[in-house]
C-alpha cells in the first residue's frame, strides 16, 4: 500500500516544503523581474507559480474530493493542456499577491485533507498517488523556476539552504565495462511511484559496452572549442549541423572568452573550472563532442544498467538510487549551488563505478523518447503522450532536482536544441567493427 511508502506525516512535509520553495523562487523578484519575455523555454513566472497550485487543486481536490473551484476563472488561466504556450503572456494571472493568495488557499486546503487523516476515505490510495504525483510535479516546475533565473540572468536562488560544495575528491578518469545479456529497463509494478512512461519494466538485450566513469567537463569542452568544434561540420551531423547554424552558436550557451573562458552563473561570470560537469548543453552538442572525441553517447538501456549493475551480484540492482538522499551522495536539491566536480561525491557511486549517475547534471542519452510496451497513459494524459518522437531522453537528475524524486528507472525528456535545462553528458566507447 502506498500508505507504507508515503505516510501522512511525510506528505504533509513534502506539501509544505514544494510550496516553501516556490515561493522563495520568486519571493525575491522586482516587479520588473516578475514580467519575463516572450521564449520558448520559459512560462510567465506568476502563470507558473499559479499552475503548480493549479495541479494539486485539480487533480486532487477537485477530481477526487469533488470540491468546486478556488476561483471561476482557473480552468480558462492554468490548465497547461488547454492553454497555449504564447498565450499564457496575455491572460489576466493574478498580480503577485494574488497569486500568493490562490497557492496559499490551495495548500492549506491539501493540508486539512492530510491532517484529517487519508486511510478509510476517498479511495485512499487514489488521493494518496495524486497527492505525491502533485508534489513532484511542483517540483518540476521549481526546477524550471531555477533555470528560468539562470536562463534571464537574474540572482542565483538562496531558498534558505546553505550551499555545501563537497569535499575535494581524487580525479576520477576511464570506462567501466557492463557485460552483455538480457537486463530489464523500466519501472516494476511494485514501484510505488513512478510517471506513465516508466511503465512497464520490460526485457530488453544489451552487447557488452565500456561507459564513462564521470561525466564530461567544462575543461573538455574548452578543448573542443579551441579545437574549432563549432566551426567544423565534419563534427556535426546533418541536423546538428542545421541546428548550429539557425542557433549560430560558438560557445557553449552561458560562455564567453574573456582571455580564457567564463561562464555565467546566474547573474555573475566566473572562470570556468576544468573538472567541473558541462552544463546547459544540447544533445546536438554533446552528439558532436562524441564525434569529435571518437566516443558515443550511452542508449537510455545502457545508462540504466550501468547505474544499477552490480559486480558482485552478476545482476542489476534495481532499488539501488530508490533510497531516501543523503547529502554525501550527490548534487541534488540545490546543495552545491550549481554543478560541481564531476570527481565529487565518491560515496554515491553505482556499484559498478559510474560517479553523479543521480544529481550533478542531467546526462543526454543517444535514445529518442518513445513508449515502453504496451504504454497506457495516467491522468495528466499530456504529460508524456505529446512528446513521444520529438524528445531525447536525459536520465540521472541535476543539481536542481528534489532528491526525493529520484528512481533509476525516472526517464525525462527535451528536445535535442535545449541547452538552457541544467543538462550535461557521459560517453561510451565507440563500438569496435564487426
Amino acid at each position: 500500500m502506498l500508505s507504507e511508502h508515503y505516510p501522512d506525516a511525510l506528505l504533509r512535509e513534502w506539501v509544505a516544503d514544494a510550496s516553501a520553495r516556490s515561493v522563495e523562487l520568486i519571493s525575491d523578484l522586482s516587479e520588473e523581474q516578475l514580467c519575463v519575455p516572450l521564449l520558448p523555454t520559459i512560462n510567465p513566472i506568476l502563470w507558473e507559480f499559479c499552475h503548480q497550485a493549479y495541479f494539486f487543486e485539480l487533480w486532487v481536490l477537485r477530481r477526487v474530493l469533488g470540491e468546486s473551484p478556488a476561483r471561476d476563472d482557473v480552468d480558462q488561466l492554468f490548465d497547461s493542456m488547454t492553454t497555449d504556450h504564447e498565450a499564457r503572456w496575455r491572460l489576466p494571472v493574478p498580480d503577485r499577491d494574488g497569486s500568493l493568495a490562490y497557492a496559499a488557499k490551495v495548500r492549506d486546503r491539501v493540508l486539512e485533507v492530510i491532517d484529517r487523516g487519508i486511510e478509510g476515505r476517498f479511495e485512499s490510495d487514489l488521493l494518496r498517488y495524486r497527492i505525491v504525483y502533485s508534489i513532484f510535479h511542483a517540483d518540476m516546475h521549481t526546477e524550471a523556476l531555477t533555470y528560468l533565473r539562470q536562463t534571464l540572468a537574474y540572482p542565483a536562488p538562496t531558498l534558505g539552504l546553505p550551499t555545501v560544495p563537497p569535499p575535494l575528491a581524487a580525479e576520477i578518469n576511464g570506462d567501466v565495462d557492463i557485460p552483455g545479456g538480457s537486463y530489464e529497463i523500466g519501472a516494476s509494478p511494485e514501484t510505488p511511484f513512478c510517471f506513465d512512461n516508466e511503465k512497464w519494466a520490460h526485457p530488453i538485450s544489451i552487447a557488452p559496452f565500456s561507459i564513462s566513469r564521470r561525466a564530461v567537463t567544462d575543461g573538455e569542452m574548452a578543448d573542443f572549442v579551441l579545437d574549432g568544434g563549432y566551426l567544423r561540420p565534419d563534427f556535426w551531423s546533418a541536423e546538428g549541423w542545421a541546428w548550429l547554424q539557425a542557433v549560430q552558436a560558438e560557445l557553449p550557451l552561458f560562455w564567453r572568452r574573456d582571455g580564457g573562458f567564463e561562464r555565467r552563473h546566474f547573474d555573475r561570470w566566473i572562470p570556468i573550472d576544468p573538472r567541473t560537469a558541462a552544463c546547459h548543453l544540447s544533445w546536438y552538442e554533446a552528439d558532436a563532442w562524441c564525434r569529435w572525441a571518437g566516443r558515443r553517447l550511452p542508449t537510455e538501456p545502457e545508462w540504466e544498467v550501468a547505474s544499477t549493475f552490480d559486480p558482485a551480484a552478476g545482476a542489476k540492482r534495481s532499488s539501488h538510487w530508490e533510497e531516501r538522499a543523503h547529502p554525501a551522495k550527490g548534487n541534488l536539491d540545490w546543495s552545491g549551488g550549481g554543478p560541481v566536480s564531476v570527481d565529487a561525491y565518491p560515496e554515491g557511486e553505482s556499484p559498478a563505478g559510474c560517479r553523479q549517475m543521480r544529481g550533478n547534471v542531467w546526462e543526454w542519452t543517444a535514445t529518442r523518447f518513445e513508449p515502453y510496451p504496451g504504454f497506457e497513459p495516467d491522468m495528466y494524459v499530456d504529460y508524456s503522450n505529446a512528446s513521444f518522437g520529438t524528445r531525447r531522453v536525459l536520465r540521472g537528475g541535476g543539481w536542481a532536482t528534489r532528491s526525493r524524486m529520484i528512481r533509476d528507472t525516472w526517464r525525462d525528456f527535451y528536445q535535442p536544441g535545449r541547452r538552457d535545462v541544467f543538462a550535461g553528458f557521459r560517453t561510451c566507447a565507440a563500438r569496435a567493427c564487426p
